[in-house]
C-alpha cells in the first residue's frame, strides 16, 4: 500500500524521483531504526542504555573524525548546533519512544514510527522556513493517510 502511494507521489508532474543513492540510504536507515527499536524494546532502562549507545556512537564519530580531519571545515555555530540536535533532542526523542514502546505491539511501533518523516518536514516548514510544497503535502497525506488506514483497520478487527 505505502509503495504504490510512494509511486503516485513520484508520478506526479513536476516532480521527480529522488536520487537512488539517497533512496537507498535512506532505506537503510528506515531498516536500521527498525532493527534498533525492535532490539531495544524489553531492553532495561531506556535512557542508560540509550546515553550508553549515544557514548559508544561519539567514540566512533570521533575517530572517523580524526581519519577525515584534513577535509573538515568547522562552523563553531554549526557544532553547537549538531549537538544540540543529536545529544539533546535526539537523546530525548529516543528515551522517550523507548519508554513508550514496550507498550506498543511491534505491529503498531513500525506504523507509528512512519509519521516521523513527516513530523520532522514539517518542523523545518514550521521552525526553519522551508517552503510548503506539493510534494510534501501529497506525500504526507499518502503517509498518514497509509497510517489511518492500518490503525483503522486493527481498531475493525478488533471490535469483531
Amino acid at each position: 500500500m505505502f509503495a504504490v502511494a510512494g509511486l503516485v507521489v513520484l508520478l506526479l508532474p513536476g516532480l521527480s524521483a529522488p536520487p537512488l543513492i539517497g533512496s537507498v540510504l535512506m532505506l537503510g536507515a528506515g531498516v536500521a531504526w527498525g532493527v534498533y527499536s525492535l532490539r531495544g524494546r524489553g531492553a532495561g532502562d531506556p535512557t542508560r542504555i540509550t546515553a550508553g549507545n549515544f557514548l559508544r556512537a561519539t567514540l566512533f564519530a570521533g575517530v572517523l573524525s580524526l581519519l577525515l580531519a584534513a577535509n573538515r571545515n568547522l562552523d563553531i555555530t554549526g557544532v553547537w548546533y549538531a549537538i544540540a540536535s543529536g545529544a539533546i533532542a535526539s537523546g530525548l526523542g529516543y528515551a522517550t519512544w523507548y519508554t513508550v514502546l514496550p507498550a506498543l505491539k511491534a505491529t503498531s511501533a513500525a506504523t507509528i514510527q512512519l509519521s516521523v518523516p513527516v513530523i520532522a518536514a514539517l518542523g523545518g516548514i514550521v521552525l526553519l522556513g522551508e517552503p510548503l510544497t506539493l510534494r510534501f503535502l501529497v506525500a504526507s497525506a499518502a503517509i498518514l493517510g497509509g497510517i489511518a488506514l492500518v490503525i483503522l483497520n486493527k481498531a475493525g478487527q478488533a471490535g469483531r
